[in-house]
């Protein structure tokens, strides 16, 4: 089984979005996850720790393909250790299939208990720093007012700006209803709440509002 030691080897510190901090939380998330919803805990564990570990870095070329060079890197990690063969079939499955855009959807627990974790992680209290951290960290501002074909399709204007609201409007707002799992739907719901009052406030003020 990899350790969280081992772990912290395949994650950049200095990366406040997904670094080895985001791995951490996600790790407390899905071991509650798992633990309430009868799911493996060995496959949980090792996919958790190897889901980001290749090509996940914030700003990575290789981002939007991350979860499958993870996948890779995760087999011959477990193989290494002597796993067997569908016990890491099933590692990557929950890997390949974690990503929010991804074309994959987790048909396991397991696979549901990492996306759940894993989403859970991008609302409420730290989905807001991190979404900022991005912006910050790929040179974005912060807030910036949608447009309106912005708000009406989801479709960005030529030149327009990807602010942590525009995350919140195209992404984060939906992610309570994309979870699979009872348990991760009543974290979610608090984790919403306060992130939409945040987001709320934040347009309140620019506009002189509040």
């Amino acid at each position: 089984m990899p350790t969280v030691e081992q772990a912290r080897a395949w994650y950049p510190e200095y990366d406040a979005v997904h670094g080895f901090d985001h791995i951490l939380r996600v790790l407390k998330l899905a071991e509650r996850l798992a633990a309430a919803e009868g799911a493996d805990p060995e496959i949980v564990r090792a996919a958790v720790l190897l889901h980001d570990a290749s090509g996940g870095e914030t700003g990575s070329a290789q981002r939007k393909e991350h979860q499958y060079l993870s996948a890779d890197f995760a087999a011959e990690v477990l193989a290494a250790e002597g796993w067997a063969a569908e016990r890491i079939a099933a590692v990557q499955h929950c890997i390949v299939a974690h990503r929010f855009r991804g074309s994959e959807h987790p048909q396991t627990i397991e696979a549901q208990v990492l996306f759940d974790a894993d989403k859970l992680d991008v609302i409420g209290a730290f989905g807001v720093l991190r979404s900022i951290a991005y912006d910050v960290s790929v040179g974005e501002p912060v807030f910036a007012e949608p447009s309106q074909t912005f708000l009406e399709t989801g479709e960005w204007e030529p030149g327009e700006p990807h602010s942590s609201y525009h995350e919140f409007l195209f992404k984060l707002k939906k992610i309570k209803d994309r979870l699979y799992t009872a348990t991760a739907k009543e974290i979610a719901a608090g984790r919403h709440q306060f992130m939409a009052e945040f987001f709320a406030q934040l347009l309140a003020e620019h506009r002189g509002e509040r």
